[in-house]
């Protein structure tokens, strides 16, 4: 049986290499077949991370089911009522749609989430510790604070580097062609809601393979944003 480190360096591997087909078919090839083919690699990545996270527990289970069901009803709301994120519409790349809006989006959320999540948890972890024993002040009440409040504005980084990109796809379309600045700001308030149910919900929040896949996502859609035409 693989154990954890070879489950991070397998589902890294992965990762890598069908991060690396997806940019070739696009940058070089134009490939309409790689670009439908978003939704695979969404579903990949997502089992992926559920393969490498240890000590699956109830809570963990419950995150990720009111991440999905959370971020696929306000990208419901979004598109139907304009009321979060502005004016924008869905095109026909992400697959099956319910309420105007691809299914597979909620796994987006979950997977933007949880990356965004543990990135901020792993990389803050022994600094959180070392100044709380400065500060006396609790670690606990530090961590939950920093993961919610950064992992929000990591999310809405991430979310920032893919906009052009994911218009250029055809994932989606802004009215006048312009992406409002409300739409970051509905991403840190919703993104930060999301986190504390990550940062509440009491699982093992040590996952290698999570940082990795939000670092080649980064550097995916960073080389297509220089590079897409």
């Amino acid at each position: 049986m693989l154990n954890n480190i070879s489950k991070y360096q397998a589902a890294t591997f992965i990762a890598i290499l069908f991060h690396t087909i997806g940019l070739v078919g696009i940058l070089v090839f134009n490939s309409t077949f790689i670009i439908q083919s978003t939704p695979f690699n969404l579903l990949l990545s997502a089992t992926l991370l559920v393969w490498t996270q240890q000590e699956k527990n109830k809570y963990f289970y419950l995150f990720a089911v009111v991440t999905f069901i959370a971020g696929f009803a306000v990208e419901v709301i979004g598109v139907n009522t304009g009321l979060l994120f502005g004016n924008y519409s869905y095109g026909d790349v992400l697959g099956f749609k319910w309420q105007q809006v691809p299914v597979v989006i909620g796994i987006n959320w979950l997977i933007v989430v949880y990356c965004c999540g543990i990135a901020i948890h792993t990389f803050l972890n022994n600094i959180i510790h070392k100044l709380a024993t400065e500060t006396k002040a609790p670690p606990i009440a530090l961590k939950g604070i920093s993961v919610i409040a950064d992992g929000a504005t990591l999310a809405v980084l991430f979310d920032w580097l893919i906009e052009p990109v994911a218009v250029k796809l055809g994932y989606w379309q802004w009215k006048d062609d312009s992406i409002p600045m409300y739409n970051y700001m509905c991403w840190l308030a919703i993104g930060a809601l999301l986190l504390a149910v990550f940062h509440f919900c009491t699982f093992n929040k040590q996952n290698k393979f999570a940082v990795n896949l939000l670092l080649i996502q980064v550097m995916f859609f960073l080389l297509l944003r220089t590079f897409l035409k």
